[in-house]
């Protein structure tokens, strides 16, 4: 009894720290200085940075930000300050001007790469991590951010997104969870069955983290629509889900690591196709049926 009683406490006593230092951060400040407000889930604050000043195409598909352009950072109460990772979107001459700027403020590069194969122009994905100060991090990314033609500033009275012309009541089906519209696309973020941590940190809420598997559709007609995410896997993974993505005629575009120093170590498997919507649906399926994820 008194074990129980110790763990209980142990596990309130970790709870009220980690709510007590989500208090002490100034998310107004942060807010202040990306120009928009979070999208916030349970302790992480998620910023959104789509490339909407980008006109880029795929095998003739108009590539949506929701689908495939969205940068984000988030930030999560962490040793006393905040983790921070996230993933960039950009063109090629923007790489080098932003990854200096983020050296000399003292964050870290984890990866650089294409997510899209055939994209016109071509656009590169610079994930980025670090610890610290929230406000001094926020300022750095900023920064960072203007050394590209990244939008800074949110666009007041948009125009709503289209609606998503899919049966997504089926896909949900398939898929084995609920998905949601965003920006005209219908996305999914499937859950993965063990934790993930960093630097001692376990990575949740996994969607907002960027470690669950990812799964896009943007309608291109007739019942017919692009798909495109990534699979995040460990390496007995990556095969089995590869080879069911193939045999189900989805194009996998590219396979890599997204951070350095996770536990466990995880690959990320992007794809895309153009098709049925249920066909994709199901072939997807079968790529998660290879992988140990969470499903209705």
């Amino acid at each position: 009894m008194r074990s129980v009683l110790w763990l209980i406490a142990s596990i309130l006593a970790i709870s009220f720290t980690t709510v007590a230092m989500a208090q002490d951060i100034e998310w107004q400040k942060i807010d202040e200085a990306f120009g928009r407000k979070a999208a916030v889930s349970g302790d992480a604050h998620r910023y959104g940075f789509p490339r909407s000043d980008l006109s880029v195409t795929l095998d003739g598909v108009a590539i949506k930000p929701a689908f495939a352009l969205g940068g984000w950072v988030v930030f999560k109460p962490a040793h006393g300050g905040v983790m921070v990772m996230g993933d960039l979107v950009l063109l090629e001459t923007e790489i080098n001007p932003v990854m200096l700027k983020l050296i000399e403020g003292g964050l870290e590069v984890t990866a650089v790469h294409n997510h899209l194969l055939r994209a016109s122009p071509a656009t590169f994905y610079m994930h980025v991590g670090g610890h610290g100060d929230a406000v001094k991090i926020a300022n750095v990314i900023r920064d960072a951010l203007g050394a590209s033609n990244t939008p800074l500033a949110t666009t007041v009275g948009a125009a709503p997104p289209p609606a998503v012309d899919l049966d997504t009541a089926q896909l949900d089906q398939i898929i084995g969870v609920k998905g949601q519209s965003n920006g005209g696309v219908y996305q999914f973020a499937v859950p993965r069955r063990d934790p993930v941590s960093e630097g001692g940190m376990q990575l949740v809420p996994v969607g907002p983290m960027g470690v669950a598997e990812a799964i896009n559709f943007q309608p291109t007609g007739g019942g017919k629509a692009a798909i495109t995410g990534d699979f995040v896997l460990t390496g007995d993974e990556v095969n089995p889900v590869i080879k069911a993505l193939r045999s189900n005629g989805i194009e996998v575009t590219a396979l890599h690591s997204h951070m350095i120093d996770e536990q466990p170590r995880l690959f990320f498997c992007h794809f895309w196709a153009n098709d049925d919507a249920v066909k994709l649906a199901r072939g997807l399926r079968a790529a998660l049926d290879k992988s140990a994820v969470k499903l209705q």
